[in-house]
């Protein structure tokens, strides 16, 4: 339950409503976006708590919700959640590119790829350095050495660097090299002492979904982050594991119209890992911007057969470029059709 107040509610009945919905079991979420106030209540609170809520004249509206989380609730906030990487907007109203290899496999390899990513046009460059493998003789990252590279190679042409960060032993290494956002992984995504942490590291993070995971449990992570001091997150839909074999995983569209009545957060998705074909990989990208996408992440490799990792689904550069302008494209002729927040609102 969430509860707009009034703009002319004193400060001082605010807090004394806050502090009596405590009393009677109610755990109390405060919010405030502008001059916008929020009291909500968390799962678990007592049926006398949101009686009172719903019924005290400080409130102005009433968000019912169904979900445990609260904080990255559509409802808690009065405006999207945008925020600054590089010189992009995630969450604008212009789709972000995110592009580069599955792995930092050297110096020159990782500078050859920022190369490429830069001249087509992308937002930031993706690299991963800590790579989470399914067995353990696979290539598994440079580890931090790969993050020293990576951002090296990104102030060279001048973009951000994003790259997957595992556990939170590696934060301070994250951190001392300058990697401009987070990515926590599939494998990750209720991780929670990790969630922890990097909620509390103040940088950028893109929390993907599980491959199993409801939404619920989606938002339920993101909201780990954004209650532990995370300002600035964004979801990426990555497939999710179905009963069908042909492709690497199912990409689930439909998540992102969804995810947009229900969030405030910015959405974005990787077809790479979805689809694991490079043959697919830009209809695709056309896809998820066209059904709302704030932004996409893709693989790309120079000589994709000599890829250490996931050379199957790495755009060629002439593709990553394509695959670029197009998402710029749809997103200029298809202006993103924003869900109305909860149907099921109830006005105090």
């Amino acid at each position: 339950m969430i509860a707009e107040i009034r703009a002319a509610a004193p400060e001082a009945s605010v807090e004394a409503l806050a502090s009596a919905l405590a009393e009677v079991g109610g755990e109390v979420v405060r919010g405030r976006d502008g001059t916008r106030r929020v009291l909500a209540l968390a799962a678990g609170s007592s049926s006398a708590a949101r009686k009172l809520l719903a019924g005290n004249d400080l409130v102005q509206r009433l968000h019912q919700t169904t979900g445990t989380h609260v904080r990255v609730g559509r409802p808690f906030r009065g405006s999207r959640t945008t925020f600054e990487l590089g010189s992009a907007i995630v969450g604008g109203p212009t789709p972000l590119v995110v592009g580069g290899p599955c792995s930092v496999e050297s110096a020159d390899q990782i500078a050859e790829c920022a190369e490429i990513v830069a001249r087509a046009g992308c937002d930031a460059l993706r690299g991963g350095a800590h790579k989470p493998r399914t067995h353990p003789y696979a290539f598994r990252g440079l580890g931090r050495e790969g993050l020293r590279l990576l951002k090296r190679a990104g102030e060279v042409v001048g973009l951000p660097v994003v790259s997957e960060v595992m556990d939170r032993s590696q934060l301070a290494g994250f951190r001392d090299e300058g990697i401009d956002m987070l990515q926590i992984g599939a494998r990750n995504m209720q991780n929670f002492t990790l969630l922890e942490a990097v909620g509390a590291a103040g940088l950028p993070v893109l929390l993907k979904r599980g491959a199993s995971a409801t939404v619920e449990e989606w938002l339920c992570a993101a909201e780990y982050l954004v209650h532990h001091g995370s300002t600035r997150v964004a979801l990426c839909e990555r497939g999710i594991r179905t009963f069908e074999p042909a492709l690497r995983n199912t990409l689930d569209l439909a998540v992102v119209p969804l995810l947009l009545a229900l969030t405030h957060l910015p959405v974005l998705v990787d077809p790479s890992h979805a689809v694991g074909r490079r043959d697919l990989v830009q209809a695709t990208s056309r896809a998820a911007v066209a059904v709302g996408a704030h932004g996409i992440l893709v693989e790309m490799h120079p000589r994709p057969d000599e890829a250490r990792s996931d050379g199957p689904q790495a755009l060629l550069p002439h593709e990553l470029a394509a695959v670029a302008s197009e998402a710029r494209l749809v997103g200029a002729l298809l202006p993103r059709l924003e869900a109305e927040v909860l149907a099921g609102d109830v006005h105090a």
